[in-house]
């Protein structure tokens, strides 16, 4: 859709179309479900094999290639982890399934550097394994910041990150953390030691709180330190979260998880509340909150721009004659024909309300914005929607008006709006604008 923000996610959790997984698991009934599952709900091509040697033979023939291993970490020819050992062996990144758990088989699965283990020993475990699933191969979009002047202790909070699938950038002051956080603007983590020696944990997580809100980046701090009231300092300065070292690594894996998780709840919130219900496409506080920084970048950058309002011809005469549903289906027919018209593109596009949509081009002129709406136009005079039998068809009328100097938001819309009456007047089914008005008074 036109526009994307960085919050576009699908609700139920993203599918990952085309990523192959391995499946080592020599029980056929949860091999059977975890198949279909993997498939149907992440979009997975999997890969199943019962035992270590077949998993041998299927790397041997195929060689790496795998997103990712799902390894049952007992089976018949493989009792103590061989299996395992050669998915890591080949570079694999693995979710160990086991039902077989004390302490000293959590210190042997951990050494390996798995992704994460689940155990099957309650009814959620396919559930839990799923979700284990997902959340590995979506870290893989997640960036994380980690700052710590000590290169040991940083090195193994990057090798766990790593190791959870993260990109991961580190960074050995707080200066340089802000740094990070120019260069790198998809960070959403940022896991920060307090005792440095430019500034403070403390200090930078005030600093990074000032330019970026909890719902857009999430902070974590950490230390050392045996100073009970540090976490409070840390989480009064705006930090989302705080460890002591030493600390247990499920601890740490959940924290960060939690706080991703966090976020994408919050991205979804921001989408639900930036959807217009009807149609899909951004509402009219979504145009109001982006249209005006997207005018101001682009005259910034000293460029034109334009504006446009489209209003589907004679609504309320096909709403009173076939009743609001068919009016609804109407509108829901143009915003998707709207929808694929703008798809990838930077211009922005929205249901203002009622049957009027609008759609700010930044960058692109008025005469050029009035030539492509013509376009649009003509596109939508060929929908066709079926009413009781009945096939009917769809016009619309658009106004555009040119962006050429700073105004308020309302005027350029207003402007629109103007030109859109006066297409409305001329006979409705036209573009009309400051440029065919230059036109028609040149004649």
């Amino acid at each position: 859709m036109a526009f994307q923000p960085d919050f576009q996610r699908e609700v139920l959790g993203p599918r990952f179309g085309g990523q192959r997984i391995l499946l080592v698991e020599d029980s056929r009934m949860f091999s059977a479900v975890l198949c279909h599952r993997f498939q149907n709900e992440l979009g997975l091509v999997v890969k199943p094999c019962p035992s270590r040697g077949e998993l041998e033979q299927i790397l041997a023939q195929e060689g790496h290639g795998y997103s990712m291993a799902v390894v049952d970490l007992n089976l018949p020819d493989a009792p103590y982890g061989e299996a395992l050992d050669c998915a890591i062996a080949h570079g694999i990144p693995t979710i160990v399934f086991t039902a077989t758990f004390d302490l000293q088989t959590r210190n042997r699965i951990l050494q390996r550097n798995v992704i994460d283990y689940v155990l099957k020993d309650n009814e959620f475990a396919l559930d839990n394994l799923v979700a284990a699933v997902r959340k590995a191969i979506s870290n893989t979009k997640t960036r994380v910041l980690v700052v710590d002047d000590m290169d040991s202790a940083r090195q193994v909070l990057v090798g766990l990150l790593k190791t959870q699938q993260y990109k991961v950038v580190d960074v050995a002051s707080g200066v340089e953390a802000l740094a990070a956080l120019e260069v790198h603007d998809d960070i959403e983590i940022v896991i920060t030691d307090h005792h440095m020696p430019d500034m403070s944990g403390y200090e930078l997580t005030r600093r990074i709180r000032h330019r970026f809100g909890s719902d857009r980046l999430r902070i974590i701090g950490i230390s050392s330190s045996d100073d009970r009231m540090l976490s409070a300092s840390f989480l009064k300065a705006g930090a989302s979260d705080f460890l002591y070292r030493p600390f247990v690594t499920e601890e740490l894996q959940c924290r960060v998880a939690n706080n991703v998780e966090t976020l994408a709840q919050m991205k979804q919130l921001r989408a639900a509340a930036a959807r217009d219900y009807l149609t899909g496409l951004y509402n009219r506080r979504y145009f109001y909150d982006q249209g005006p920084k997207l005018v101001n970048d682009c005259l910034r950058r000293r460029a034109m721009g334009a504006i446009a309002i489209l209003d589907i011809d004679h609504f309320k005469r096909l709403n009173d004659t076939y009743g609001h549903e068919i009016g609804d289906k109407v509108l829901a027919a143009v915003a998707k024909r709207l929808a694929a018209i703008f798809e990838g593109s930077e211009n922005l596009l929205s249901r203002l309300g009622g049957e009027e949509f609008a759609i700010l081009f930044p960058m692109m002129d008025s005469y050029a914005a009035t030539e492509l709406c013509d376009e649009i136009r003509a596109e939508i005079s060929r929908l066709k929607v079926i009413a009781d039998d009945e096939e009917l068809s769809v016009t619309c009328s658009i106004g555009v008006a040119e962006i050429s100097g700073y105004e308020t938001f309302d005027n350029y819309l207003n402007a629109a709006d103007q030109f859109l009456y006066m297409a409305k007047h001329k006979g409705r089914n036209i573009v009309y604008s400051d440029v065919k008005m230059t036109q028609e008074a040149a004649q």
